[in-house]
């Protein structure tokens, strides 16, 4: 999670705002100090927090977008990438805004090679091809006069994950598995957090271990609602695309903020499926499920 703060600051040269009719406007500086992890047991009864992280070196966090709207007109919009620098700018923003209401977004997120992020209004964002680690928080702001606004929030991670980890080892012949979701999306509404579509998606992967070896890999949905059963289908393909072995995971159950663990054999076509819970320090409890 990150705390955002406004500060006094003269205006970058980042994204200049676009307004039909030149009024007034205020100077508004946000500042994404750091990440606080916070987590809690799958009841709520109880939690422990970890030590802030600075996002410029927290590394799931590859890109922080921030944007201000009046209604569902634009206003504002940035971007900050991660480089491999010293990032000691990295998720500071500069700006003028016109005196007004506005609706602030800000989401940081992972964001790799290829990775396409959307943010189009306070209530649609979307990522292609793949979804990934994502925070957020949407709220109001008032510009009243031109004076400098100090304002905090605290960006919430909405995003769901599912780790598969085979017990059996890599075969001969394998290019690609593909994991794909009954249900969940990649486009969510930045201000519930929740999926603006719930008609799944699919994954792919392309294997990092050699043949003999056990294969991990992760993806990401945003739901449809805090908790969600989905189906899971594993396939495992060749380099033409056809399907060697596949599998489907009946009601595998999943949670905004919670990673879920798939374990079992993904290179075999029998299975044997069981539930546990486990804990995972980064996240609310993991759920595991051996298949």
């Amino acid at each position: 999670m990150a705390v955002i703060c406004l500060l006094t600051a003269s205006c970058s040269n980042e994204n200049d705002v676009t307004v039909s009719n030149p009024v007034e406007t205020a100077p508004v500086r946000v500042e994404v100090n750091d990440f606080s992890m916070s987590v809690e047991d799958f009841t709520g009864s109880g939690g422990r927090t970890r030590a802030a992280e600075d996002p410029g070196t927290y590394k799931d966090v590859k890109a922080i977008t921030l944007a201000f709207y009046n209604g569902s007109t634009e206003i504002y919009k940035a971007t900050h990438v991660k480089d491999n620098g010293s990032n000691a700018s990295f998720g500071s923003f500069s700006c003028h805004l016109p005196l007004g209401t506005y609706t602030m977004v800000v989401v940081g997120y992972g964001f790799l090679d290829g990775d396409v992020f959307t943010l189009t209004s306070p209530t649609e964002a979307s990522f292609s091809p793949k979804a990934r680690e994502t925070f957020v928080k949407t709220q109001t702001v008032n510009i009243s006069n031109t004076n400098a606004v100090n304002l905090s929030a605290t960006l919430e991670r909405i995003i769901s994950g599912l780790q598969i980890i085979s017990t059996d080892t890599r075969v001969e012949g394998v290019a690609k598995i593909r994991t794909t979701y009954a249900k969940g999306g990649l486009s969510f509404n930045p201000t519930t957090g929740l999926a603006t579509v719930n008609t799944g998606f699919a994954v792919e992967v392309n294997p990092s271990k050699p043949v003999g070896q056990t294969v991990n890999f992760a993806s990401f949905a945003f739901l449809a609602s805090d908790e969600q059963d989905i189906n899971i289908t594993i396939d495992v393909l060749d380099n033409g695309d056809n399907v060697l072995f596949t599998k489907t995971i009946q009601n595998v159950p999943f949670k905004r903020n919670r990673k879920t663990i798939l374990r079992g054999p993904v290179f075999q076509t029998t299975a044997q499926t069981s539930s546990v819970f486990q804990i995972e320090s980064a996240w609310l409890d993991e759920t595991t499920v051996e298949f």
